[in-house]
């Protein structure tokens, strides 16, 4: 979209993503192109530090919402605990989907007619809910009720429908068909394509399956963390017009529960929700009030840190010794094969030359073939047989290599045969699991002119 070359996933060949969201990034990109400032330094952090202040300005809208609603100490208190979740601290400054639309979630609420609220407005909050529907199509599943219980409390029921959600709606999807038309190339209605795959035919359970208990028994404990007991004390406690609050994140957290694949981040929307509970329960502690506010910032700052700034770091600094190929004046010659999970490391985002480089691949079965097996499956039941046949002859071999050290002894023959070197190893995580490893290797072929930079 921007500098003519990348990488498409097969979710974009197949339809499943729309451009609305990304194009976000692309216009920082070319802002950055046309001041002649588009180094890679600034094509990682200006979308980090741009889905910041938008999570930023969620906070604060978050706390306006309960002060609002409450006062002003209840809605510190509120904030406070939103600042101390770790799982935010982890996710906010992502540029994932998810992230937009719990940011998104967060802006509507604030404007979310409750009763006792002075910013209520119905096109405001129902245009940003349409948006994030836009962003990722499940942000829809949490106002189902919402939206309901604003319906049968409605009195001019006609006139929300059609002055508010029928020209919002077709304000949004039309603006959505209209930008995935001019980069598709055809008409592409992406959000009922995510929500056949994802939903109708499930096809999700490809990456990984859970038991329908794992949100309630672990998803939703987990990003929780140290706020699990003030959660279910301020649920005992909060007024009556929170109960819909309270009923979105259940219902929410239930019907991602119907489907086989599960991730933490799918339920990070409904955070915020809890956060509204943790906060009030926290306000209504009387004799142990401080003691519970350090106790959750020193019990979230360790998690916060560690998962920030170190767990699963490697894939990440990697990346920096792979971009300094860049500045090699051969290379053109060069060629960088990741043998890891696939999707395990960013691509040319994070490299801005174009370098050629290849993964895994790890499509789901889109055909219906019942013998289907992936690529990253089928080299991981014999790495080194699938080496041999993939490279059979050296003019096909790469001239760097990047995997995880759980995989050299596996290949260790045909490293030293092909002319392998270690040139780098790079920490990832403390805690290596089946095909992730503690630490990342580079090797570079000695036949060959490139080298990386040894960074040991």
């Amino acid at each position: 979209m921007v500098f003519n070359y990348g990488y498409l996933t097969w979710e974009w060949t197949s339809s499943l993503r729309g451009y609305s969201y990304p194009l976000i990034f692309a216009s920082m990109y070319k802002a950055l192109q046309l001041l002649a400032k588009d180094n890679v330094q600034l094509l990682i952090w200006v979308p980090r530090l741009a889905q910041a202040v938008l999570a930023a300005f969620a906070d604060v809208k978050l706390y306006s919402l309960v002060q609002h609603l409450e006062n002003s100490e209840t809605a510190k208190f509120v904030f406070f605990c939103q600042l101390c979740s770790w799982f935010t601290w982890y996710s906010c400054t992502r540029t994932l989907t998810n992230t937009m639309e719990t940011i998104l979630t967060i802006f509507a609420l604030s404007y979310y007619p409750i009763k006792g609220s002075k910013m209520g407005n119905s096109s405001k909050y129902l245009a940003l809910v349409a948006l994030a529907i836009v962003i990722r199509p499940t942000a829809v599943i949490p106002w189902i009720p919402l939206v309901f219980s604003h319906f049968l409390q409605e009195q001019r029921k006609a006139d929300l429908i059609l002055h508010n959600c029928i020209p919002v709606g077709l304000v949004t999807v039309g603006t959505s068909l209209i930008i995935d038309r001019v980069f598709f190339g055809e008409w592409v209605l992406v959000q009922l394509n995510f929500l056949k795959f994802n939903v109708l035919q499930n096809l999700g359970t490809f990456y990984g399956s859970h038991p329908w208990h794992w949100y309630f028994t672990q998803g939703l404990p987990v990003i929780l963390g140290p706020h699990l007991p003030f959660f279910i004390h301020g649920c005992a406690l909060a007024p009556r017009r929170y109960h819909i609050f309270l009923l979105a994140m259940i219902w929410t957290v239930l019907v991602y529960s119907t489907l086989s694949h599960k991730e933490f981040r799918f339920i990070y929307p409904v955070l915020p929700f809890c956060m509204i509970f943790c906060g009030y329960s926290l306000k209504h502690l009387k004799a142990w009030k401080k003691t519970a506010a350090s106790f959750l910032l020193f019990s979230n700052l360790v998690p916060a840190l560690y998962t920030g700034l170190v767990h699963q770091r490697g894939t990440l600094d990697v990346m920096s010794h792979i971009q300094q190929l860049c500045n090699d004046p051969q290379q053109s010659q060069a060629f960088v094969f990741i043998l890891m999970p696939c999707h395990s490391t960013p691509f040319y985002s994070h490299v801005h030359c174009p370098l050629k480089m290849r993964f895994l691949q790890c499509p789901p079965n889109l055909t219906g073939n019942e013998s289907y097996v992936d690529e990253a499956d089928v080299f991981y039941s014999n790495p080194l047989g699938w080496l041999k046949k993939e490279f059979y002859n050296d003019t096909l071999l790469p001239s760097h290599l990047i995997l995880f050290n759980v995989l050299e002894q596996e290949i260790s023959s045909f490293l030293a045969l092909r002319g392998y070197e270690k040139t780098a190893t790079v920490f990832h995580t403390h805690v290596p699991q089946g095909r992730v490893g503690s630490h990342i290797s580079i090797y570079r072929r000695k036949t060959n002119e490139f080298s990386l930079k040894m960074s040991v």
